[in-house]
This record gives C-alpha cells, sequence and structure tokens, in this order.
C-alpha cells in the first residue's frame, strides 16, 4: 500500500494506474504521427503537442476512474473491463468535444481521437492481460508476520485469503497459550531472534494481532526489527490501509487519540470544500432545472400528495436540519408514525419513485440544503434522530461521523451496497469513520468520481 494524500492506494493499482497513463500520451502522440503521415504532413514536435496529447490523456484517465475502470471487479475480468473502457471512450470523446470547442486552441482532428481511441482500446487490454499473466496484482503483495494466533489473527488469516488482498502471511505466532485459533502458529519460543526471522523469511511488515498485549509484548525484539527497517504496525492500522475502512472491532479510544487523522480539516481545506460546494451546487442547479421541473410533474401527475419530501436528519456536531428530497413513496409511507429502514422491493416506492431512486434524480434537490450549508457534496450519509439515538446506544464511535458535514454522496455510498439494517449501518460506520479520519480534498474528489461509477452501473440502488 502506498499512502497518497492520507488516503491508502494499493501499489499494483498504483503502478498500473501510472503505466496506462503513459499508455494514453503515447497512443495520442501516435495518432498524431500517422494521421500526419497520411496527409503528407510533417510531425509537429513533441513539445508541441503536449498540451493535446496531455489534454486527452488526463480527460480519458479522469474518465476512467469515473464509470469504474479502477474498481476491484475490473481486475480479474478483461471483458469487464473491456466494456466500461469502452463506455469511457465514449464518454471521453463527448467531454473533448465540449472542451475543444470552448478551448480551440487545443483542439484535436476527429480522425486523431479516433485513431487514438483505437490505439487505446487494444493497448490497455493488452497491457492488463499481459500484467494479469506476469501476476501483476500478486506480485507487490507483501510478506507479513503476524504476532498473534487468537480471534484477532483469525480475521487476518479470512482477508489474506480475499482475492484481492494486498499481503501474504508469511508466519503467525501464538503469543500466549490462550490463542488457539491458527492451528499452524509457531510458538513464541520457536522464534529465537525475531530480527533474524523477519530478515531470513523477507518479511516486509510485522503486525501485532494479539487478543491481549499487556505482558505479552515483546518490546525489546519490536524494537529491533524496526531499527532494522521492518515496518511494525498495530492491528487497526494494518486493517485500515487494507480494507479501506476502521474495524470497529479492534479499535479503542487511544488508538483513535495517538493515530494520525481525525483532526478534522485544515481551515484552508474547510474553505475550499464550501466554496466548491456553492460553485458546483449553483452550476448544477441551473443545468438540472430541466430533470427538477419535468420530474416534479411526473409525481404530481402520478400520485396525491406533494412533489418535495422534507425530513429531519442529524448533521455536523449532531445539529438537526431538514433535507430536502423529491417524493418517492407514498404519503403514508410511515402512517403507524414509526420510522422505517428502505427495504428491498419496498411497496411504499411508487411507479415514478422506483426510477428516480434508481437513477438518484430523488437526491437532486438536496443540492438546496448544501448551498444552505446544511450538507456538503461529500461526507457520511445524513441519518435521522430516530436512527441516530438508537445506533448511537447499539455502536460504539457512531457519534464520531457527525464531526464532518453530512454528504449526498460518500466513502460508504461507493463501497458499500445500499444496506437497510442494523449490520449494515455497522459497516457503513467504518467506512465513515476512515473518510473522517483521512479527509482530504484529494479523496473528495476521488469519491465525487467514483460516485458516477454507482450511478451508471445501479450500484446499491433501493
Amino acid at each position: 500500500m502506498i499512502r497518497v494524500f492520507k488516503h491508502y492506494v494499493p501499489t499494483s493499482l498504483l503502478v498500473l494506474g501510472v503505466l496506462e497513463f503513459v499508455l494514453l500520451i503515447v497512443a495520442a502522440d501516435l495518432a498524431w504521427t500517422v494521421r500526419s503521415l497520411q496527409i503528407g504532413s510533417v510531425p509537429s514536435t513533441f513539445k508541441v503537442r503536449l498540451p493535446e496529447l496531455l489534454t486527452f490523456a488526463i480527460v480519458l484517465y479522469l474518465t476512467m476512474l469515473a464509470v469504474g475502470f479502477y474498481h476491484t471487479d475490473c481486475y480479474s475480468s478483461l471483458k469487464r473491463s473491456a466494456s466500461r473502457l469502452l463506455v469511457s471512450l465514449i464518454v471521453s470523446e463527448m467531454l473533448m468535444a465540449m472542451i475543444f470547442f470552448l478551448y480551440p486552441v487545443i483542439a484535436t482532428w476527429r480522425s486523431v481521437l479516433l485513431i487514438a481511441s483505437l490505439i487505446v482500446f487494444f493497448g490497455i487490454l493488452l497491457l492488463r492481460g499481459i500484467f494479469r499473466q506476469l501476476g501483476g496484482w500478486h506480485r507487490f503483495r507483501r510478506r507479513v508476520l503476524v504476532m498473534g494466533a487468537g480471534q484477532a489473527a483469525e480475521k487476518l488469516l479470512a482477508l489474506a485469503k480475499t482475492r484481492n488482498a494486498g499481503f501474504k502471511v508469511a508466519q503467525f505466532v501464538q503469543m500466549s497459550p490462550s490463542e488457539t485459533r491458527i492451528s499452524h502458529a509457531m510458538t513464541r519460543e520457536d522464534i529465537g531472534s525475531l530480527a533474524e526471522m523477519t530478515s531470513k523469511q523477507s518479511i516486509d511488515e510485522v503486525v501485532l494481532a494479539m487478543d491481549e498485549r499487556r505482558g505479552s509484548l515483546p518490546v525489546a525484539s519490536l524494537l529491533e526489527v524496526k531499527m532494522a527497517g521492518v515496518q511494525v504496525t498495530d492491528l487497526p492500522s494494518f486493517l485500515e490501509k487494507e480494507t479501506g475502512r476502521v474495524d470497529i472491532d479492534s479499535l479503542n479510544p487511544s488508538w483513535m487519540i495517538f493515530s494520525d487523522g481525525f483532526n478534522s480539516a485544515r481551515q484552508i481545506e474547510v474553505v475550499i470544500k464550501r466554496a466548491f460546494d456553492i460553485v458546483a451546487s449553483s452550476l448544477l442547479l441551473i443545468l438540472t432545472c430541466p430533470v427538477l421541473l419535468v420530474t416534479g410533474l411526473l409525481i404530481k401527475l402520478t400520485s396525491v400528495g406533494p412533489i418535495f419530501y422534507k425530513q429531519q436528519r442529524v448533521g455536523q456536531s449532531e445539529i438537526p436540519f431538514d433535507v430536502l428530497k423529491f417524493r418517492s413513496m407514498r404519503t403514508d409511507a410511515e402512517k403507524d408514525g414509526t420510522p422505517q429502514f428502505a427495504q428491498h422491493g419496498d411497496p411504499r416506492v411508487t411507479s415514478v419513485g422506483r426510477f428516480i431512486r434508481a437513477a438518484r434524480i430523488d437526491e437532486i434537490p438536496q443540492i438546496f440544503n448544501v448551498l444552505r450549508g446544511d450538507m456538503s457534496f461529500v461526507g457520511p450519509r445524513p441519518e435521522r434522530p430516530y436512527f441516530v439515538s438508537q445506533l448511537t446506544q447499539q455502536i460504539p464511535y457512531f457519534a464520531e461521523r457527525h464531526i464532518v458535514k453530512p454528504g449526498i454522496t460518500g466513502w460508504a455510498q461507493i463501497n458499500y451496497p445500499y444496506g437497510a439494517s442494523f449490520e449494515d449501518s455497522r459497516a457503513k460506520l467504518e467506512y465513515d469513520l476512515y473518510y473522517v479520519k483521512n479527509y482530504s480534498l484529494f479523496l473528495d474528489m476521488l469519491i465525487l468520481l467514483q460516485t458516477v461509477r454507482v450511478v451508471l452501473w445501479q450500484d446499491g440502488v433501493r
């Protein structure tokens, strides 16, 4: 894992991403050269063409990120990679047409774009095929020594067996007689010198996963390993970087206090984020005005009741506010007065409501909440006071998600399918805590881009 602006990125994915970005520039340059030779012209120098080449590469690369081309489900399927790459090329062509219209100085011939797109399509698929054959996904896996053989260590064993795990467990070490979950673990007495063992087995990282640390932590040996250049990590930090979430079961207050993060954003980031929210929400209201009018008309014609639906939610610092949405349910959806989670195939949803939920159109009026400052575009989804009071009592650290402003989209929304249960709320909280801990403008932009994937492929719609 490599940390980029406080966000953890798998090494294999970062290497592949860099190679593919270079390939985009090479493809655009080759297309220019081919087209120039076809018409009998002398190709301009690479330096002269650089603005056009970078425009092509950056727009296409961001589009690939947005449609989910770098999502984990594309790693193992060339068919899925091909379909999403094709969507990326089509969408980026339209975006570049608009950019070239507004800034003709960097315009590129349509024939060059076509040739470059063909080179990119076959070139990237070939590159991914070669990357897979050479074991690219597994080549960058770190060798890990796990200190522990109990319940915590068992969680690491299960994680190591997943398809996209970024590490491989070289050895488990039983640190106390009560740790019996890992049958093939070495005993502490069998280790000898921990520094020599890590050197002989080419260990990249030592993970502390003891069920009980008091009296069983080999401080001197760990310090020696650390001085030898081997990373030593506690379980919560290791799970955080490997899964993109903060594991509640292994969490404790001292880790939250002493680990980096959980200090909200720097003032300059808060100002930039608020400025972005105001500008973006104003532009979106103008652009989506026709959608707002048509949706409002359809709701009014097909069901009895108001067009918009106001509902109290809990915001930053646990201050309540009214969230605004298009009404997608019948007016008697909660006739008994008891709040309910939305369910799969919920009979309370109207025919128009089902469509606007699938297309995320029902969320558009929340732009007014962003403009007012109740919400941001990115942040944990705001919950109703009724659920917050229950979940705060049942799930530890649930109140910490209110450190930041709630958002229309968030880290949990792009990583976890729509959930409507206590277990789902607990799982989503782990992603929300990761966002709160590692907040940055870079992570916000990444979430906004990947929200396009959620909308396009209907991830988590209910």
